[in-house]
């Protein structure tokens, strides 16, 4: 479903209820609140159970695999992998919270889909705060601005791993340290929620199944597999090169033709997945700039916001001369508030007034407070490793030779 059809649907529009202008709101809620209100029926197009699995998978499996080992070097062996699965954990529920709300929302306005944004603003409508209900519509706003920070990162991350790409036995783990210091603790978090934010695309994927209450069954299965693919391949890639681990698993490939063919194809499939991640931003601010532009002058106006998004990134992948630090960066800035921070404060506001034990209560605040520190000290700690890195080896990016 088009991300501009869904943000110009008219927050108020009747159409898709049976509530009349002439109801009020809470009259026309309270008759639309009973479950059997809402029902979605599969379309001819809708996706099987296993075609979503796929989507889900693809939609996960990006970069961000391949600097798990440099991350779990960060935590350390033992700890790496424990974080990861926690961590994992975590997102995965943070997912199942958006989709439950966004399920409430459905059946209590008796809408087909609402997005991530829509699901916000309808929570802060709903919360007993009545200074977050009169500013509800910055929810939309909030979490628009962390998917255009958070897809743009993508593109940059992108830039640097196409850069690196085309620049150019396992030893004993007994040597490799069980925790690493704390001080890199902070790279490893922003990396490995910037693997696991896939929240995103959770809605949209549930919107077109057939058979949408089979969903949180394949998001669990997805992102159980999804999990293990991250700790075994952040282990093994930390196992195998150790110390010598670089930004991204495949720069530690050997230079022979095999090695270097798969170094190719993934970056073949890097550059054709850029498109993907800058359609988010592109359709969240693309629309502001043509709406203001005279009608023969749009398709121009269109292309030169385009064609300045995409030189952004580039610029950006330039600046920063590290993959680790794009990628740390990206995920504690954007994903964190998307992955850990928003969806537990969404449950609050949704439920409180109908009732939440103080147990959930405690369980939400825990993980957005966790989400809130991961946020602050590993931005901090990118951003200090950028402007005055530590003794560790440093592996400078090939678009740092266009400076």
């Amino acid at each position: 479903m088009s991300t501009q059809r869904l943000r110009n649907e008219d927050y108020h529009d009747y159409s898709s209820t049976d509530v009349s202008p002439e109801e009020s709101p809470s009259e026309g809620l309270s008759r639309l609140s009973s479950p059997g209100s809402y029902q979605r029926f599969g379309q001819s197009n809708s996706t099987t159970w296993f075609q979503t699995l796929i989507h889900l998978l693809k939609g996960n499996i990006g970069t961000g695999l391949l600097g798990l080992p440099l991350a779990v070097k960060n935590a350390g062996i033992v700890m790496g992998p424990v974080s990861l699965l926690v961590i994992g954990i975590i997102a995965v529920h943070c997912m199942g919270i958006l989709v439950k709300c966004a399920h409430h929302f459905c059946r209590r306005l008796n809408k087909s889909f609402v997005d991530y944004g829509e699901t916000v603003t309808y929570g802060l409508e709903s919360s007993p705060c009545s200074w977050l209900q009169n500013h509800a519509h910055w929810g939309r706003h909030v979490v628009d601005f962390f998917l255009i920070v958070t897809q743009l990162g993508f593109c940059c991350v992108y830039f640097v791993f196409l850069a690196e790409n085309f620049k150019q036995r396992i030893p004993d783990p007994s040597n490799l340290p069980l925790v690493a210091p704390w001080k890199t603790y902070p790279l490893f978090f922003g990396t490995a929620i910037f693997a696991f934010e896939g929240i995103g695309m959770v809605l949209p994927l549930e919107n077109k199944m057939k058979d949408p209450q089979k969903f949180p069954l394949i998001l669990y299965l997805g992102m159980a597999i999804v999990t293990i693919l991250y700790i075994s391949l952040g282990c093994l890639g930390y196992l195998r090169f150790g110390a010598n681990i670089q930004g991204s698993v495949t720069l530690n490939l050997p230079n022979c033709w095999l090695y270097q063919s798969v170094k190719l194809l993934y970056s073949i499939g890097i550059f054709f997945t850029y498109a993907l991640q800058f359609y988010v931003p592109a359709e969240i601010i693309i629309p502001v700039f043509v709406s203001r532009a005279p009608e023969h002058c749009e398709l121009a106006v269109d292309l030169f916001v385009r064609t300045v998004l995409v030189c952004l990134t580039c610029i950006l992948a330039i600046l920063i001369p590290r993959l680790d630090l794009v990628i740390s960066l990206v995920g504690s800035v954007s994903s964190s508030a998307l992955a850990l921070i928003i969806p537990p404060l969404l449950e609050v506001t949704t439920f409180y007034s109908e009732g939440m034990s103080p147990l959930t209560i405690f369980k939400d605040a825990l993980i957005s407070i966790l989400g809130f520190v991961g946020f602050v000290v590993g931005t901090y700690e990118a951003l200090y490793e950028l402007i005055q890195p530590s003794n560790a080896p440093i592996f400078i990016n090939s678009t740092h030779a266009f400076i």
